[in-house]
C-alpha cells in the first residue's frame, strides 16, 4: 500500500525504454520512499524487434510483466492510458474494472510509437503492419493461408522492411515477395553493405523496386509514383513510426508529429515533473542530431531519464552523457545478417559484419535487449538510495 509521504512516480507504457525506466528507478530508490507504477495496455512485455519473426510464424518467448517485475517494488497495473491532465498531475485510464485516475509526482512518458501510414490511401485499410504484436499476429494468419505463388510487397526500405522482406522470403520460398524503396536499396549502408544485401536479396529471390514511392493501396496490389501498379496480395507498410497522439492533447511542449521536447536529462522543457523515453520524446544525440525511433535508441533515454529523475530526488549528481550509436543491427533471415558500424550521429561507416556470424550477433543484441528489460542495470549492484526533502526547482531550459 502507498504511503502518503512516498514520491509518487508514474510510468506510462512497457516497451523497452518505459520497462527499463521503471526497473532501473527501483534500484536506484528506496522503496519506503518512492511508489512506482508502471501502466501498460498488455500483461507481457512484447519484444517489438522480433515481429517480423512472430509474423511468419515464429514462436517467441512469453514475458508476462508480473513476472518480470515480481519483488522489484513495480506495481505493474494494466489499462490502457486514456489521458494525461499535466495541471492535475494524473493519468486517466480503463481496465477491465472501469475507469479511474492515478495521481503522480513524477512521470515517465514511454507510450512509444505506432505503425506511421502516412495517409497514403487504402494503406489503412488494405495494408499489414508489424509495430505490434496484434498486428503482427494478424499478418501471421494471412500469410499462413495464402497459396503458393502469390505476391507479398512490403512497402519501406528502412530497417523494419528489410527485416520482414528477409524473413517472409526465407520462411516462405513459395512466396514471390518484393520490396519497394523511396530511394534506392540500403541507400544510407555502406558498400559493403549494400553489397551484402543485394547479394541476400538475389538468394532469397526478392525482387527490389527502387525509387519506387507508393501512392496507394489497393486489396490486390499497390500503386506507385510513375502509376505502376505491382500485384500484391499481401501488402506490409513499414514506412516508418508515428507517436501516440495522446501527448498532443495535454499542456506539453511537442513538435508537429507530436514528440515531446526533452532537455539532456530526458525532462519535458515545459513541465519539471515530466519526462519522456523512447519513440515519444525529441530528445538529441551528438551534434545535436534527434535520435531516431528504435530500440537503439529508447534504452539509453531511459537509463538517462532514471538516473536523472533519481539523481533529482536524492540530491545526486546528475547523468551528462549522451546517449550515442556503435552499429545498426540488421537480421536478414535466421541464417543472414548484416551490421552496419556507424559514426555516433548514426553515419554510416565502411566497416560492416555481415553473413552468419552477423545473423548470431543481431540474435545476441535481441536477446541482450530483453535481458536489459529485466536487469536494467546491466547486473551492476546499486544502492537504493533516499529521497531528500522536496524543495521547489525552476523549469528546464533547453
Amino acid at each position: 500500500m502507498q504511503h502518503p509521504t512516498q514520491h509518487r512516480i508514474v510510468v506510462l507504457g512497457a516497451g523497452y525504454a518505459g520497462a527499463v525506466a521503471a526497473g532501473r528507478l527501483a534500484r536506484r530508490l528506496r522503496p519506503q520512499d518512492a511508489a512506482i507504477t508502471l501502466v501498460n495496455a498488455e500483461p507481457h512485455f512484447v519484444e517489438r524487434v522480433r515481429m517480423h519473426q512472430l509474423a511468419t510464424g515464429q514462436e517467441l518467448r512469453a514475458r508476462p510483466l508480473d513476472e518480470m517485475f515480481a519483488k522489484t517494488g513495480v506495481e505493474v497495473r494494466i489499462a490502457q492510458v486514456t489521458g494525461v491532465d499535466t495541471d492535475r498531475r494524473t493519468v486517466s485510464v480503463t481496465d477491465p474494472d472501469g475507469t479511474g485516475e492515478l495521481a503522480y509526482d513524477t512521470l515517465v512518458y514511454a507510450l512509444g510509437s505506432a505503425w506511421n501510414p502516412q495517409d497514403v490511401p487504402g494503406a489503412a485499410e488494405h495494408a499489414h503492419e508489424i509495430a505490434g504484436r496484434t498486428g503482427a499476429l494478424r499478418l501471421r494468419e494471412r500469410l499462413a493461408g495464402l497459396a503458393a505463388g502469390r505476391t507479398v510487397v512490403v512497402v519501406g526500405g528502412g530497417l523494419t522492411g528489410l527485416e520482414a522482406a528477409t524473413e517472409i522470403a526465407e520462411a516462405r520460398p513459395d512466396l514471390d515477395v518484393t520490396l519497394t524503396a523511396r530511394g534506392e536499396l540500403g541507400d544510407w549502408l555502406s558498400p559493403k553493405g549494400r553489397r551484402h544485401l543485394r547479394k541476400v536479396f538475389h538468394t532469397l529471390g526478392i525482387t527490389a523496386r527502387e525509387n519506387a514511392a507508393v501512392t496507394a493501396v489497393v486489396a490486390d496490389h499497390v500503386v506507385t509514383a510513375d502509376g505502376t501498379s505491382v500485384p500484391a496480395d499481401v501488402t506490409v507498410w513499414t514506412t516508418g513510426f508515428a507517436v501516440h497522439p495522446l501527448a498532443r492533447a495535454t499542456t506539453l511542449d511537442v513538435t508537429d508529429t507530436g514528440r515531446i521536447v526533452v532537455d539532456a536529462t530526458m525532462r519535458s522543457v515545459s513541465h519539471p515533473d515530466v519526462y519522456a523515453v523512447g519513440d515519444a520524446a525529441l530528445a538529441a544525440g551528438p551534434g545535436g542530431k534527434p535520435l531516431r525511433m528504435s530500440c537503439a535508441s529508447g534504452v539509453p533515454t531511459a537509463w538517462q531519464a532514471a538516473d536523472a529523475v533519481a539523481a533529482r530526488l536524492t540530491g545526486a549528481k546528475l547523468p551528462k552523457v549522451t546517449p550515442r550509436y556503435f552499429n545498426q543491427c540488421i537480421s536478414l533471415g535466421r541464417s543472414q545478417g548484416l551490421i552496419q558500424y556507424v559514426t555516433a550521429d548514426d553515419r554510416a561507416v565502411g566497416a560492416a559484419l555481415t553473413g552468419r556470424l552477423a545473423a548470431l550477433y543481431k540474435e545476441l543484441v535481441c536477446k541482450s535487449a530483453a535481458w536489459g528489460v529485466a536487469n536494467p542495470t546491466l547486473g551492476v549492484p546499486t544502492r537504493r538510495r533516499p529521497v531528500a526533502p522536496r524543495t521547489p526547482e525552476p523549469a528546464p531550459t533547453v
